[in-house]
């Protein structure tokens, strides 16, 4: 068995509230750690109706007030939304508060729109030359004072928060190679360099100390349900959302529906189905299987599972699912 860990969207559904999300969000996450789950992450979004996370640091927080063991984390901290020390000292905090539980994993997309971008007074066009110079010195405002050091993150010195990673290209393999860090590839909805951006980061690797190795935690969308049936059409909250996305009509995640075909045209069919090339929808044994077959694929040494689904009961139950089928792996 390899650990397993879950993505949290905080997704705000049709007929609901953030503050509903927000508490689905804590429900969630105390289930999680009684199953088994290694680390909870949430992501950091803006301006989207249907994710409750965009105060990323303030979410964790309340998730490590209502867990225990749990590993919590970011995944992602859109780094180049802020500056590397406000991000020091809110995850200095946070490990100040949880101390040997909180993750720190960074992207450098926008996390929105890019009109959203601009009013978070975002450079976007140097976003992707800045960013890893901001990780640099992101771990060292996180790392050990040396002497003469001017500047320090306070909390956040000294605590050497770990730091991850993500990406969604072969940018961030290359870049959490270069540095020695952990690395997470979103192929839940970003499928085509998945297994590229492995081989570049394996074979690219550079121990940042003595004894490091590459660790490697793709994400896939996970839709579980007591049949194969059930699970396809609570599915459907999801193929909606991806279709939307491409309508440019972002909202609240939708309620399932009993025949997707009457909501898509055969061209967003295509186009949703292949940024959910790596979803595993169904019954416990299918998704037993489907979690094995990508296991295999990737060499993964852990597993990051995601998926919004629009009951929450339904989604306990989706996850429960998962923890069952990775312990039997």
């Amino acid at each position: 068995m390899i650990p397993y860990s879950l993505l949290d969207l905080a997704p705000v559904v049709a007929g609901s509230t953030p503050a509903e999300a927000l508490a689905n969000t804590l429900d969630l996450a105390r289930h999680a750690e009684a199953w088994g789950y290694t680390r909870y992450w949430l992501a950091e979004h803006h301006n989207a109706a249907g994710i409750a996370s965009a105060a990323t640091s303030v979410v964790i927080a309340a998730v490590g007030a209502a867990t225990r063991t749990m590993r919590i984390g970011s995944g992602g901290v859109m780094l180049p939304n802020h500056s590397p020390l406000v991000i020091a000292e809110q995850f200095g905090t946070l490990a100040s508060l949880y101390p040997g539980r909180i993750d720190l994993g960074l992207g450098r997309a926008p996390g929105t729109d890019q009109l959203t971008a601009h009013a978070l007074r975002r450079d976007v066009n140097a976003a992707a030359e800045n960013f890893p110079r901001d990780v640099m010195e992101l771990q060292l405002l996180l790392g050990d004072p040396v002497e003469g050091q001017r500047i320090q993150a306070i909390p956040g010195s000294g605590t050497h928060v770990p730091v991850w990673i993500l990406g969604s290209s072969l940018f961030g393999a290359e870049l959490a190679a270069y540095l020695g860090l952990p690395y997470s590839f979103a192929s839940h909805f970003a499928p085509d360099a998945l297994l590229p951006a492995l081989k570049i980061y394996r074979d690219t690797f550079r121990p940042a100390a003595e004894g490091g190795k590459p660790y490697a935690m793709p994400a896939l969308q996970v839709i579980a349900a007591d049949s194969d049936a059930e699970a396809r059409r609570l599915f459907t909250s999801t193929q909606q959302t991806f279709v939307n996305m491409r309508r440019g009509t972002r909202g609240l995640l939708p309620p399932p529906i009993d025949d997707i075909e009457t909501y898509w045209t055969e061209q967003e069919k295509a186009q949703a189905g292949h940024m959910l090339t790596y979803a595993v929808v169904g019954g416990p044994e299918t998704v037993r299987a489907g979690l094995r077959r990508f296991i295999e694929l990737t060499a993964a040494d852990e597993v990051m599972v995601t998926g919004s689904v629009y009951d929450h009961a339904a989604r306990l139950r989706s996850f429960a699912i998962v923890a069952e089928a990775m312990k039997t792996l």
